[in-house]
């Protein structure tokens, strides 16, 4: 790593105000981590104070394993503790998570404001439309990359705090109320913004969908350029780039509505999608890996991020080609009696399922929907579950199997839609949803799982795999 970004610890006690209980100042950390479980030799161990364990009380663990350091809060050292770590390096704070966020903060400061990060939020689709960027920019620049779903108030800044001798950064940003956004863009310090859609998700806690574009748009804040990428397609963006202020520069994507970027001769398969992706005067045909108009979106989205960092048409082309997504979202698997598995389980909302019911729709063969409930819809939760059993039927699945409290919703106006009571299932729970399939999947079938990651339905795609 070349040594102008190393932090050593008398770097974090200058940031953070932290007092130094034991340990030498000139110990370079490299690494940070929160789970004392997953510590490995070297690293640092933040123990963060949630709602009711402080971390710091597993710092002896994070020594035994293999822990260099630890950052604590509102923890007492004895003397023979100090006399037992005396090698290691023990910091007190007033605060774990700001301190961590302050750490990661000034990581970001050390690779100059020209660093390129991308910051990529929306409603849905913010962790493919991440996959795919950070696969594109890849092709030009060594890139780090929001994994899992690190995209809150801890997972952004050890997404930032695992930057070594990389040349260009790709960071989710995630939020369920209003001013999150504006925590982490000012952590980030992004040179572009990207903001892929607004819709539903979350707006039980902020109330409307112009909430959450208000919330979205903190983004910005951290953003000196003022340079926003946003899907044209989606209505509310598209009135924010006819309203907003001549101080903001927006790059558009879409299929729909003009935009800069956008893609003409589409070819939408079960498993795949090609397209004629136009960017100014450069045209040229991709194929994106996986299947659904919302990573046509996506891959578009990509296109307009590279090439505003300079990449060429082919480089793009490749990256969008090869990206894998992370697991969970729509991961397909082919089962032993040849039925064959979507499982998109880690999160849903209105937009996401009816995008993934469609999806389903171009399968061959007997399409069965096992879906959940969507959490965080307040008031319009009601509304919302009616809508996804429209589209079902809309979409002539095959078979609809429910559970949860508001998925009754979704069976009840599917029956009202007229679909076949007989191909209408609403079950107690997990395992008669698993007893059911076991007896009615056959080769040929393909299954979609979706609901929101509370409903836990990833346990039955490792029990049906």
């Amino acid at each position: 790593m070349n040594k102008n970004y190393i932090i050593k610890v008398k770097d974090i006690l200058k940031i953070i105000k932290g007092n130094l209980i034991i340990g030498n100042e000139e110990t370079e950390c490299e690494t940070f981590i929160t789970d004392s479980r997953k510590i490995r030799d070297g690293e640092i161990y933040v123990g963060i104070v949630g709602e009711t364990v402080n971390g710091g009380v597993y710092f002896e663990k994070a020594f035994e394993n293999g822990a260099i350091g630890v950052i604590i809060q509102n923890i007492n050292i004895t003397e023979q503790q100090k006399e037992k770590y005396k090698d290691k390096i023990i910091i007190k704070v007033e605060n774990t998570l700001l301190a961590l966020q302050k750490i990661a903060e000034y990581k970001r400061s050390l690779y100059g404001e020209n660093f390129p990060v991308i910051a990529i939020t929306g409603s849905v689709g913010k962790t493919s439309t991440k996959d795919i960027v950070a696969n594109v920019i890849a092709q030009k620049y060594k890139t780090l990359k929001t994994e899992g779903n690190y995209n809150n108030h801890i997972g952004l800044p050890l997404t930032l705090l695992k930057l070594k001798d990389h040349e260009a950064a790709v960071v989710e940003m995630g939020m369920n109320h209003l001013g999150e956004i504006r925590v982490l863009t000012n952590i980030a310090k992004p040179t572009l913004c990207v903001i892929t859609n607004i819709g539903t998700a979350h707006i039980g806690n902020l109330g409307s969908r112009e909430n959450i574009l208000k919330s979205k748009l903190e983004i910005l804040e951290g953003n000196n350029k003022k340079e926003i990428v946003i899907n044209n397609d989606n209505d509310l963006l598209n009135k924010f780039n006819k309203e907003k202020d001549a101080s903001i520069q927006t790059i558009t994507y879409g299929i729909n509505e003009e935009a800069g970027v956008y893609a003409t001769n589409i070819v939408e398969e079960a498993e795949s999608s090609k397209f004629i992706c136009h960017i100014g005067n450069e045209q040229f045909e991709v194929t994106v890996p996986v299947a659904g108009k919302h990573f046509i979106e996506n891959s578009l989205c990509a296109a307009a991020v590279g090439n505003k960092l300079g990449l060429t048409k082919e480089q793009i082309k490749k990256g969008i080609e090869t990206f894998e997504l992370t697991k969970k979202r729509m991961d397909i698997t082919e089962l032993k009696n040849g039925a064959k598995l979507i499982n998109d389980s880690y999160n849903a909302s209105y937009e996401s399922m009816k995008a993934s019911i469609e999806n389903l729709s171009k399968y061959q063969g007997r399409k069965i929907a096992v879906l959940g409930d969507m959490f965080e819809l307040g008031e319009y939760e009601k509304e919302l579950h009616q809508k996804v059993g429209k589209e079902v039927v809309k979409n002539n699945i095959d078979i609809l199997i429910c559970t949860g409290k508001n998925a009754k919703q979704i069976v009840e106006t599917a029956q009202k839609e007229r679909m076949n009571n007989q191909k209408i299932y609403y079950l107690e729970n997990k395992q008669q949803i698993l007893d059911l399939l076991k007896n009615i999947l056959k080769k040929g079938d393909t299954i979609l799982l979706k609901a929101s990651n509370g409903m836990k339905f990833y346990e039955i795609a490792e029990k049906l795999k």
